[in-house]
């Protein structure tokens, strides 16, 4: 049975990510993207005095995440820190039960704790739940997200959704480094499933 749910989720997050698979991003893609979904984040109230009080962000331009009763989401991305970029990571997870549709959203992963994001970086594979929180920000909820005191290590923000998907979580969502151009999701997708 397990056997069978681990090809059922690979299989799914194959074909849901395939177009991502046949045109693997370049540094230069990934930090214009990032560049183009920071201009549009900057422009929320607060969201530029919020990212300059980080210690780094993450900024996942594109991330998809489909399910019918198996769900995944994958994505490429940029660590920032002080604005420049540093390293490469990816986003992934896979996930079983009651779910139904597909999204499309960008994500930034802020630090807040200059330790949270030295434990980050020198993961080699950092997984949220397991090797810190990530803290989800309710856009809509937090009109002003500099208005916010900080007290957690790691936040989330996702917005600029397209489609329609349950509610974010990031339990069980992995990072990993990559090195941009080269496709590395089938290496994701097999850590999903084991």
């Amino acid at each position: 049975m397990k056997r069978q749910l681990h090809f059922i989720l690979t299989l799914f997050t194959v074909f849901l990510f395939l177009n991502n698979v046949a045109q693997a991003e370049t540094a230069a893609q990934i930090d214009a993207k990032a560049d183009k979904v920071i201009e549009i984040f900057k422009k929320k109230h607060g969201a530029a005095k919020f990212l300059s009080e980080m210690q780094g962000y993450l900024v996942f331009p594109s991330v998809l995440k489909g399910g019918f009763f198996v769900g995944g989401e994958y994505g490429e991305g940029v660590l920032r820190i002080n604005g420049t970029s540093t390293d490469y990571y990816s986003i992934a997870s896979g996930s079983l039960g009651f779910q139904f549709g597909a999204q499309k959203a960008s994500y930034i992963i802020a630090f807040a704790s200059q330790r949270a994001l030295q434990n980050f970086r020198r993961s080699n594979g950092w997984e949220a739940g397991v090797d810190g929180t990530i803290t989800v920000i309710d856009w809509g909820a937090a009109k002003d997200v500099a208005s916010l005191s900080f007290e957690k290590p790691i936040y989330a923000i996702v917005f600029n959704a397209k489609g329609i998907m349950g509610g974010i979580s990031l339990e069980g969502t992995k990072f990993t480094r990559i090195n941009p151009g080269k496709t590395e999701v089938y290496d994701e997708i097999d850590k999903m499933t084991n």
